[in-house]
């Protein structure tokens, strides 16, 4: 191991050199190849930064090996991440095979008016996901839904996609299941619901002006269109399916299964594997339909299920947007989204590992003095570690243990710190494309970050009006400062 007297300590330009690299070459990658770049541009630029990162901790003193162990480290924190992208690709592919998410486009278009749909579609993930807690489970099965309606209404896909985001983490931040929502207050040191009412301040509000901004944007649509487009789609679902409510018996199972805390790769996998065995027995034409004409039924069944799970599905209804819409899930829709995941953390680890992420973090720190530099250094460090280190988890817990000491030291209640922990670290994670939620959001939703960040409403507003709560004094809670305490106990003995 190298000594700690042979490592330097890195300095503000050795910190930025990478960082400012990644930006610029993402931003050609965007500029390049358009709505393509996560499709390897972004995944070189990456791992160039990640090269970069590398070479300046090789200058300092850091070894080869540590810098290694620290990008093993790195990736393997989100082997749980990709696993989950797995399961979910299975999950897709069988469901769609099942007549499961068929279904549910199917009477989503029975009961959703156009007018209206951005702010049900909210309204709807918002419920799931707070009953759930888990922003990703909402968005894998009522929003991939969702999107279907979408399609049949001829509504928006980015700004449905943009609801669905806005609704799904709304219900995350404020659900006692969630894992950011224990993480934050677990982090900053206060109890859990004392962390959720206070946050009730800044998300309530986000949330209500998200709602009326997509009633206005629904009212926008063109209904008569719409109404014809919806015929057609149940129409060509009818003719594929057999659909009936009790193929939605795989997705109350999965949301159970989620209340129940059940971890979320074997609750997403069960659903899957029940989402094969509903196709076998309740799709058996559509099974049959697919399968290679040399095989018997009963091989030619088990190879079209085994298909979806790791390849997805394809159908053929004769419309171009629904078959788009039906034709995909499977494990290998989602390599390209782990390939993404798997670069960035590695970017991140090494900028952990050679100490240039704390150098970057603590001169965003200098000169914060009153509640409101406070928490908007924190917000902008939780954002930045996000663009960074691609992990919402890392986005919490980093800031978290180096802002803590600091709001103490300015007399603020670490509710303050946990609340800003979330409006910055959770609600940001979808909106970047190689962050491991704006990743698998992409991989679930089939719409790029970079097209729904506008119409994520909640998402974007929560964190501003999180900052202008803190410069005017808005519901932020104080302490009595450790030397106050002293010499008013001073003052009282004499």
């Amino acid at each position: 191991m190298t000594s700690q007297q042979e490592i330097k300590q890195p300095s503000l330009l050795d910190a930025l050199i990478p960082i400012v690299s990644l930006v610029l070459m993402m931003g050609t990658a965007v500029y390049l190849f358009s709505d393509n770049s996560s499709f390897g541009p972004n995944q070189i630029a990456l791992l160039i930064g990640t090269g970069l990162a590398a070479i300046i901790g090789m200058k300092n003193g850091h070894r080869w090996k540590d810098i290694e162990a620290g990008i093993i480290q790195g990736i393997s924190v989100s082997l749980g991440a990709c696993l989950i992208l797995l399961a979910v690709g299975s999950l897709i592919g069988t469901w769609m095979l099942a007549g499961t998410v068929p279904t549910l486009i199917y009477y989503g278009l029975e009961l959703l008016n156009p007018s209206m749909f951005y702010a049900a579609s909210c309204l709807i993930c918002a419920v799931v996901a707070m009953s759930i807690g888990s922003s990703w489970t909402t968005a894998a099965t009522v929003g991939v839904a969702l999107m279907g309606v979408a399609a049949g209404m001829d509504m928006s896909a980015a700004i449905t996609a943009g609801a669905v985001v806005s609704g799904a983490y709304f219900g995350d931040k404020i659900s006692p299941l969630s894992e950011t929502t224990n993480l934050a207050p677990a982090v900053a040191g206060v109890d859990l619901f004392e962390h959720i009412r206070y946050m009730l301040w800044t998300t309530i509000p986000s949330f209500i002006i998200a709602l009326i901004l997509f009633v206005i944007l629904g009212f926008s649509a063109s209904t008569e269109q719409s109404a014809a487009k919806i015929q057609e789609m149940q129409l060509l679902l009818e003719n594929t399916f057999n659909l009936n409510l009790f193929m939605l018996v795989p997705l109350v199972v999965l949301l159970t299964l989620a209340v129940r805390k059940m971890p979320a790769f074997p609750a997403v996998a069960i659903g899957a594997l029940l989402g094969g065995a509903w196709a076998i027995i309740f799709q058996t034409d559509v099974v049959l339909g697919m399968k290679n004409g040399a095989d018997s039924d009963v091989v030619g069944t088990v190879k079209v299920v085994w298909t979806a799970l790791f390849d997805g599905v394809s159908f053929d209804t004769g419309d171009g947007t629904l078959d788009s819409l039906l034709s995909r899930g499977g494990m290998s829709s989602m390599l390209n989204t782990i390939w993404l995941i798997i670069c960035a953390m590695s970017f991140g680890a090494v900028l952990e590992r050679v100490g240039l992420l704390n150098r970057a973090v603590s001169a965003i720190l200098h000169g914060a003095k009153t509640a409101g530099a406070m928490v908007t250094r924190t917000i902008f460090t939780c954002i930045g570690t996000n663009l960074i280190t691609a992990d919402q988890y890392m986005a919490i817990v980093m800031p978290g243990r180096m802002y803590k000491q600091e709001f103490e030291k300015r007399g603020l209640n670490q509710l303050n710190l946990s609340r800003s922990l979330e409006d910055g670290g959770t609600l940001t994670s979808p909106l970047i494309p190689w962050n491991t939620c704006g990743a698998y959001m992409h991989g679930v939703l089939m719409v790029h970050p970079f097209e729904y960040i506008f119409y994520a409403f909640f998402n974007v507003i929560n964190p501003i009006l999180a900052m202008i709560y803190a410069y005017l004094g808005i519901k932020i809670l104080r302490i009595t400062p450790p030397e106050s305490v002293v010499e008013s106990s001073v003052s009282s003995a004499k």
